[in-house]
């Protein structure tokens, strides 16, 4: 397998992981995954913040297209935004893709 298909599979596998998490939260709580679950009481912080090691990357897209669609930021910002989203979706897809292969 070459490099890049091992790159492109490991984010392709935490996009949906982030994707299957963010949806999974919602249906629980009705409401969607935010970097503002501090604020929240103790049991919510704890869940919420393990839901955000994995929809992170859904977490910061959804900010980045929203401010650049309302708010009308440059889109270097929009470009960050998916750089880092795609780094974090790589390392959380390496890391469900190792609890899958590790038999």
């Amino acid at each position: 397998m070459g490099e890049m298909t091992a790159f492109a599979m490991a984010v392709l596998t935490g996009v949906v992981t982030a994707g299957l998490t963010s949806s999974f939260y919602r249906l629980v709580t009705n409401k969607p995954p935010s970097f503002g679950v501090l604020t929240a009481p103790l049991p919510e912080v704890v869940t919420g913040m393990a839901t955000l090691v994995f929809a992170g990357p859904v977490v910061i897209m959804r900010n980045a297209v929203r401010a650049r669609v309302l708010e009308q930021r440059p889109w270097i910002w929009l470009g960050l935004s998916v750089s880092i989203a795609v780094f974090w979706s790589f390392m959380s897809g390496i890391f469900v893709l190792s609890l899958i292969l590790a038999r």
